[in-house]
């Protein structure tokens, strides 16, 4: 399996893509703003052809490289039902001060092939079996994608990429426009819990982790138990 990751210029949002192998068809996951160089020199170099664009969420800074991403290619990018507006129209996830700074900025255009995500699906894309999860909290419709690590670079049972529900050593935020601290904790209990120890998780900010080093060190995953234990904690300020 081929995975390479970057960080994009504005807010470090890594853009992803995985690949059966390099030579074949990949998806693009969360191609936000101003990566394209760098997506088609990474594309280029490993002979890669997009089959399809994935989104965590519709946040403009995972978003906005999607249309010329799916656009130049003819494809088909996915989100899930609950993030489609942004799609749209990015301002419905920001905050009105975000909002007006981006928006006299920024030049952003909706794709023209829109999918919906389902919860619990399993799409086969590019070779890859791709299981979608809804986890909402930072968005309500943010998503989890897993797929079999076999034959990436770790040594590994399953990849899971979180977008900004899991960081290493924290969470998305939860008070922009569709957010929810509630939302978030269940998805956490639900959804991030239950996967094994060596699960790989490829975040939507900052660096690799595994389930198991987050669930040992990460005060969010720490404080999650039953509704009525829950005590929401304050918000580290991350896209």
């Amino acid at each position: 399996m081929f995975v390479a990751g970057f960080p994009a210029d504005t807010f470090g949002t890594n853009c992803y893509v995985v690949a059966p192998a390099p030579g074949e068809q990949c998806v693009v996951v969360d191609p936000g703003i101003g990566v394209i160089d760098q997506l088609d020199e990474l594309l280029a170099e490993h002979r890669l052809q997009p089959a399809a664009v994935l989104l965590t969420h519709g946040h403009l800074d995972h978003a906005f490289s999607v249309a010329p991403v799916c656009g130049a290619r003819g494809i088909t990018a996915y989100v899930h039902p609950g993030d489609r507006e942004m799609l749209a129209d990015p301002s419905k996830g920001l905050a009105a001060d975000m909002s007006q700074l981006l928006g006299g900025r920024l030049e952003y255009s909706e794709p023209e092939d829109v999918a919906e995500l389902t919860d619990g699906a399993t799409m086969s894309l590019a070779g890859l079996e791709i299981t979608v999860d809804h986890a909402p909290g930072h968005t309500g419709g943010s998503v989890l994608f897993r797929l079999p690590a076999a034959g990436s670079p770790w040594d590994a049972d399953q990849i899971c990429l979180t977008g900004d529900v899991l960081f290493a050593g924290s969470i998305g935020r939860t008070d922009l426009p569709g957010g929810s601290m509630p939302a978030m904790l269940t998805s956490l209990r639900e959804k991030i819990l239950p996967l094994a120890d060596d699960t790989v998780v490829l975040p939507g900010h900052g660096p690799d982790t595994t389930i198991g080093r987050e669930r040992a060190s990460n005060p969010y995953l720490h404080q999650v138990g039953t509704p009525e234990d829950v005590r929401p904690a304050a918000i580290r300020r991350n896209w």
